[in-house]
């Protein structure tokens, strides 16, 4: 019998679908407004609602009649993250290179080239912070860590300008010249995002290779861009590619 494929379990999409929307909201939704925003038939989503609100993972609030997110997908996420052996190790070295340079740094997971996802965080004990929190996901191929993804992840470069064209940026870079980035990427080992994804922001990330020289992980230091020239962008990048060498080419389990 040949296994299932995603477009045979629909509503899993779905059911994912519908608590990737609600993470994204700032306030409740409700039924109606989420189906319309995800296209699905309005029964069909009232449906999946109410089995995620049964497993806790959706809570309803009867009289407003809108959904949001319950504290079942806290408990999910805390285990998945202390089970996630990338994070365990890499945080005292985030907690360091945010104390030595004043930066917000940060570990991701790439998954393929869909998304990113930050899974440890070490902030600088100063005034000013970007907000960038555990669990925050981003498109994989955007910045300094999409860069880094396109130079290390072994991704035919027709998917790659495929999802790269969906990319929103503040100032966006051509294909033609962001390509030419990446190239560079592969001989210095680490890539710099001066303002182009967020504006007067510079980040910056080294990748975390796996036994086969493929990206599952990448390191990456963020602050603003006055902050980070004062620094130097090659200090700071030798400062990243020493941890991301200790723990490349290594099992993670």
């Amino acid at each position: 019998m040949k296994p299932p494929t995603l477009r045979d379990v629909p509503a899993v999409t779905r059911a994912v679908a519908i608590l990737r929307l609600l993470g994204r909201s700032d306030a409740p939704l409700g039924v109606n407004a989420i189906a319309r925003d995800l296209g699905l038939v309005p029964s069909t989503c009232l449906h999946i609602l109410r089995v995620l609100a049964d497993e806790g993972l959706v809570a309803f609030d009867p009289r407003a009649k809108r959904y949001t997110l319950a504290v079942g997908i806290l408990a999910l996420a805390r285990s998945a993250l202390s089970r996630n052996g990338f994070a365990r190790a890499v945080q005292p070295e985030l907690d360091r290179l945010a104390a030595r340079f004043g930066v917000t740094a940060i570990g991701v997971e790439v998954f393929g080239l869909r998304h990113m996802v930050v899974v440890a965080i070490a902030h600088a004990a100063l005034g000013v912070r970007l907000h960038v929190d555990i669990g925050s996901r981003f498109p994989a191929l955007i910045s300094a860590t999409g860069r880094c993804l396109a130079a290390f992840g072994g991704h035919p470069w027709d998917e790659i300008e495929e999802r790269f064209r969906r990319l929103r940026w503040h100032d966006a870079p051509s294909f033609d010249d962001w390509r030419a980035e990446v190239e560079t990427v592969r001989r210095t080992g680490y890539s710099l995002d001066e303002g182009r994804y967020i504006e007067g922001v510079t980040i910056l990330g080294v990748p975390v290779t796996d036994e086969a020289g493929r990206m599952p992980h990448a390191l990456v230091a963020i602050g603003i861009t006055e902050q980070i020239r004062r620094l130097g962008p090659e200090t700071l990048a030798a400062a990243l590619r020493e941890p991301a060498a200790q723990l490349s080419g290594t099992a993670i389990p």
